[in-house]
């Protein structure tokens, strides 16, 4: 989450469109090609048995920039800070170290009044609870471009899904508002379990709710530490998102692998 909070404030002030889902019906085909005559249809051939979503940044994408957005609802409340320094004051909230074991407990509000606080110089109540509900809304939010036709392919494949978060109490109506709840094995959020990745507890419970082994699960979040160093110390494969995949087409490609 604190990948997609920081970088997601560089893009531009344009509203990005929320990705409307397809009917969970629709029916989605791997593969477009032709079956020729006397050719058996052939599935295709698992990578991994469950794939496990990083949330913020990575299946949650900012709708728009941090700063921008703390600006604006800023401007009812006195808030005279620029977006550039919001920008600033935004990332030395998020490096400062928190002095307990968890920032995301419950609803998360301890941190996040923190965070808005040294991000604005603004430490009106009523403020923050404008941001923060600002954010537990879905159309604060989008799905990349293909996540949910690809997650609806995967698991019509019988991939397990899992999202695995370091997140507030919020997450699971964002993903419901955003139509994608339903299609998770399992949601494991750090405030509900007690730990934050990288801990291997977070990654265990994914594991253990979706009945997958380590070798068999690929992670796909946007934190090298949290994501990456996590998942691996537990054997489990972490793509970096963004990076080693850069889409939803990317994942499926790598999980469902065609039979010539």
């Amino acid at each position: 989450m604190e990948g997609c909070l920081i970088k997601c404030s560089h893009g531009g002030s344009a509203l990005l469109k929320t990705l409307k889902p397809l009917h969970p019906k629709t029916h989605i085909r791997f593969s477009s090609t032709p079956i020729r005559s006397g050719e058996a249809l052939r599935s295709p051939r698992r990578a991994y048995d469950a794939l496990l979503l990083d949330a913020g940044g990575t299946l949650l994408q900012l709708a728009n920039p941090v700063e921008e957005v703390y600006a604006s609802i800023g401007t009812q409340y006195g808030v005279t800070a620029t977006p550039a320094e919001i920008k600033q004051g935004f990332r030395r909230a998020f490096s400062a170290p928190w002095p307990q074991k968890l920032r995301y407990q419950g609803d998360g509000r301890p941190f996040w009044k923190l965070v808005v606080s040294e991000a604005t110089g603004c430490s009106d109540l009523d403020y923050f609870e404008h941001v923060y509900q600002y954010y537990a809304r879905g159309d604060s939010w989008r799905l990349p471009d293909g996540a949910y036709e690809t997650m609806v392919l995967l698991k019509d494949a019988g991939v397990k899904l899992a999202v695995v978060s370091n997140f507030d109490s919020r997450l699971r109506k964002l993903l419901e508002e955003l139509s994608v709840l339903h299609l998770f094995d399992a949601v494991i959020i750090s405030s509900e379990v007690g730990s934050e990745k990288p801990d291997a507890n977070i990654f265990k419970a994914a594991l253990d709710q979706t009945h997958a082994d380590a070798g068999k699960a690929v992670h796909v979040g946007d934190d090298e530490k949290a994501d990456k160093i996590g998942a691996n110390a537990v054997g489990i494969d972490c793509w970096l998102w963004g990076k080693e995949v850069k889409t939803f087409s990317d994942i499926r490609n790598r999980i469902l692998i065609s039979e010539s």
